[in-house]
């Protein structure tokens, strides 16, 4: 079973419980996650919607409700298609500050009859030992807080995004917007790029380049801890950086050869599809959202792809020690990659694993089952083993208790004194 995190102030993840309705392939979900969460599943079993549904928040706080939709393909696309034509969907999250503030955000968002769409709900509550207690709970148009002079709301608009000129209700939004997610392109990352500022790794990885020569200037010891840990999944690199080509940049990579006396220098577009994603996941994981701020969350689609099966293990102690700044969730099918994944002991309550599975066109989400975890746990198999025999299934009765659950959009937090 997974462990409950949500109340131990001052330690775990950064998201300690996401609640999901109607959202793509998503009926109900309600789960809490670990500093290093894997979700496993098949392919097209719908891990790629659960991470979506935490990048639709950040992108709607970041740019707009409106982008954030248009860019999906419209709000068809958003919402769950099932037989019942659910016109609403809500997403909530509960996290946790550097400082050991705690919070919970969420909103509901429904379709219009006429087209578009409204909020229909929306809140954000804060527990803070040093500052007091802060929220705001809105009904479409209506809003009612714990801090004086709150602006109106607009319909299409969440309502966050303008509270976060509020003190009290910053640190909140900075989080939640500082959450990257990547599915990276090997192809992409192998063009030459235009030079930028570098300040945050492109979704696709197409401006590594520019965040490598940043990292160089502003943070050389990420750049080496990088390359160790590359020259550990790729034998004979003895480094990366960025090199300029007349107007566009790219990578150089030095990689020792047998018989050479010093290293040869590759470009990006020479390294294999593995080796870039491999670099990619690990500045994805190692990159500073600000000086001295780390990025709340990195979510990587299947960031083993490519690679040697026996390079996977230091892939992953790569991401696990990014775990002592950033909360890191990955999916992956890969047996190899899970069988790196430190499920008893003294790690239980640091990493694991989400069953992810699809039941007629509905995905769930939920904790391996009992039988899963005890096998893995008692040493007669490997979660890797259970997953090449297709053995991981999700907890059904926690499954049951995802259906029983209502997303709460309650009354305001009231002001310590």
């Amino acid at each position: 079973m997974v462990a409950d995190r949500r109340s131990r102030p001052g330690t775990g993840p950064f998201l300690r419980r996401v609640q999901i309705r109607n959202y793509k392939s998503i009926g109900k979900c309600d789960v809490s996650l670990f500093p290093f969460t894997v979700l496993v599943g098949r392919n097209g079993s719908g891990k790629s919607n659960f991470l979506d549904s935490l990048r639709f928040l950040a992108d709607a706080l970041q740019t707009s409700l409106d982008h954030a939709i248009k860019s999906r393909g419209g709000l068809n696309e958003v919402r769950r298609r099932s037989t019942g034509h659910p016109r609403n969907f809500a997403l909530a999250v509960e996290f946790q500050l550097p400082d050991g503030t705690q919070a919970s955000y969420g909103f509901e968002i429904a379709a219009r009859s006429q087209g578009g769409f409204a909020v229909n709900a929306e809140r954000l509550g804060i527990l803070s030992p040093a500052s007091g207690n802060a929220s705001f709970v809105r009904r479409e148009n209506d809003v009612a807080g714990s801090l004086p002079n709150l602006p109106q709301p607009l319909s299409d608009r969440l309502y966050l995004v303008a509270a976060s000129g509020f003190a009290q209700f910053r640190p909140a939004y900075d989080a939640l917007v500082s959450m990257g997610f990547y599915n990276l392109n090997p192809e992409a990352m192998k063009e030459l790029q235009s030079p930028d500022a570098g300040e945050l790794l492109h979704r696709d990885g197409s401006n590594v380049a520019s965040v490598v020569a940043r990292l160089e200037r502003e943070e050389p010891a990420i750049v080496k801890r990088v390359e160790n840990y590359l020259a550990t999944i790729v034998p004979g690199i003895a480094g990366v950086c960025r090199v300029a080509l007349g107007p566009r940049e790219t990578l150089q990579f030095r990689q020792s050869v047998a018989g050479a006396k010093h290293p040869w220098k590759f470009y990006a577009q020479s390294m294999s599809d593995g080796t870039l994603r491999a670099l990619g996941a690990l500045i994805a994981t190692s990159q500073l959202s600000a000086p001295g701020q780390t990025v709340s969350l990195v979510g990587i689609e299947e960031p083993e792809s490519a690679l040697h099966p026996a390079a996977t293990a230091a892939l992953v102690d790569g991401l696990r020690e990014a775990v002592e700044h950033t909360q890191v969730v990955v999916t992956s099918h890969s047996p190899d990659l899970l069988d790196e994944i430190r499920f008893d002991g003294e790690h239980a309550d640091d990493e694991g694993l989400l069953a992810v599975v699809s039941e007629d066109g509905k995905t769930h989400v939920a904790a391996a089952d009992r039988a899963s975890v005890e096998a893995v746990r008692s040493h007669l198999y490997s979660a890797g083993d259970l997953l090449r025999m297709d053995q991981i299934e999700v907890d059904r009765a926690d499954v049951r208790r995802q259906q029983q659950m209502e997303i709460d959009f309650g009354r305001p937090v009231p002001e310590r004194a």
